[in-house]
């Protein structure tokens, strides 16, 4: 399937989320759109928290986020098919290996296409690694693995946390002219966080 001609629209409005020992946002409103938008702020100023938001991993306490027009509290499934957060955290799936891990993501997105998955994993060197168990991977290849997948899948919200963390130069230089493609910028809300300067062409910076 084709990814909706439209730009696609990431709408924050009213947003409240709480810890049990502290609030980090209260009444947020935040509207994103096509390109990269780089999350700036400092360790504890809820980068990453939002993203895990913007993606469902977490839910509001109050307000309301939509991409397009879709409702993520109220069409959850639709919502999350067309949005991935790449975290770069080990998955918890110890029995898995990676290749089942692989196919794991792809049942989630039917539209997705193996051999673009395939490429991905071969220009960030770890199509040796399909084999193996998830556990024997180190965290630089946990990040490889999630951001191949965040490259290939037919989203269009896609959320990337600290994404140069733990990558050789070689990946860094691949992953910076892939989220530089004009197509993908126009097709894609990329909301990325990093403490280092992205390197690729911006929509926009928020400071958080």
């Amino acid at each position: 399937m084709e990814l909706n001609a439209c730009s696609p629209t990431l709408q924050i409005e009213h947003l409240d989320f709480h810890f049990p020992t502290h609030s980090v946002f209260q009444g947020c409103n935040l509207q994103f759109g096509p390109g990269v938008t780089w999350l700036r702020g400092p360790n504890g100023a809820g980068k990453t928290t939002l993203l895990k938001l913007a993606g469902g991993a977490l839910l509001p306490a109050r307000g309301a986020i939509r991409l397009d027009d879709i409702d993520s509290a109220c069409m959850p499934l639709a919502y999350r098919a067309l949005a991935f957060y790449c975290g770069g955290d080990a998955p918890s799936l110890p029995w898995l290996q990676v290749h089942e891990f692989l196919d794991l993501y792809l049942a989630l997105y039917p539209d997705s296409d193996q051999s673009l998955l395939n490429d991905e994993l071969s220009a960030f060197g770890m199509t040796p690694t399909l084999r193996q168990s998830i556990t024997a991977l180190s965290l630089g290849q946990h990040k490889k693995l999630q951001l191949a997948l965040a490259l290939a899948l037919p989203v269009r919200l896609l959320l990337i946390d600290e994404p140069f963390n733990g990558l050789d130069a070689a990946a860094m230089a691949h992953l910076r002219a892939r989220l530089s493609e004009p197509a993908r910028l126009a097709r894609q809300c990329i909301v990325l966080s990093s403490h280092l300067v992205p390197g690729v062409p911006l929509t926009a910076t928020l400071e958080i």
